[in-house]
């Protein structure tokens, strides 16, 4: 069966490296701080101003003022500091961050980015993603293959706004985990797949020029 959104996030956080200061979006990638592989020390950073984000707290943990960029509750660890907003996209902007988590509405086979608006609906603001895939050194998407209409989100060209050009070095989705060719031609190699999910499967459901990769690996 293709992966469930915890899973997703679990495989996301095998690319976590000792360490690493980690920047997670909104929706699936907030996931990954519950699934740290045991005996990597990373850093998890919020642009609202928190360094040393926890995991999600238990009911009796909640702290209503300690919130991550989503407005979700969270905890601390061990060193947690706070700070404004304008340090935290210091940080950001000034390379600091190694690697950024975050969801998407689509990706391209280039590698660019669409995950801040569709027109038409309501926006409350484009958020913090345009500094983090400027910035940061990696970007990891998490999302759906397909829309709720059930159309590819690994697409040739997005078709929506873009939140940045040749940004995107990973994909990880409910059928597998996709790298993407952002300094060449373009492209997209399947690397792993999900226990039960076969390559025709996904070739079916990916507009993006697709490879798959010659150690491929099946979860």
């Amino acid at each position: 069966m293709p992966w469930t959104r915890d899973q997703m996030a679990a495989r996301a956080a095998k690319e976590l490296k000792d360490g690493y200061y980690v920047n997670l979006g909104i929706g699936i990638p907030t996931l990954v701080s519950n699934y740290v592989p045991e005996g990597v020390d990373i850093t998890l950073q919020s642009e609202n101003g928190m360094l040393g984000v926890g995991a999600f707290p238990f009911d009796n943990e909640v702290d209503a003022d300690i919130i991550n960029a989503g407005k979700q509750t969270v905890t601390e660890v061990k060193g947690t500091s706070y700070f404004s907003s304008a340090d935290s996209f210091a940080m950001i902007r000034g390379g600091h961050i190694d690697l950024s988590i975050l969801g998407a509405m689509e990706v391209a086979e280039n590698g660019d980015l669409a995950n801040w608006m569709i027109p038409g609906k309501m926006v409350k603001g484009m958020g913090g993603a345009m500094d983090l895939v400027a910035g940061v050194k990696r970007v990891i998407v998490t999302m759906e293959h397909v829309s709720k209409d059930g159309q590819s989100k690994l697409l040739k060209e997005c078709t929506l706004p873009l939140t940045g050009r040749k940004v995107v070095d990973m994909v990880i989705t409910e059928f597998g985990v996709f790298t993407i060719d952002k300094h060449g031609p373009g492209g997209v190699t399947l690397l792993e797949l999900a226990d039960g999910v076969t390559v025709d499967e996904v070739k079916a459901k990916t507009k993006a020029k697709l490879s798959v990769g010659a150690g491929l690996k099946v979860a």
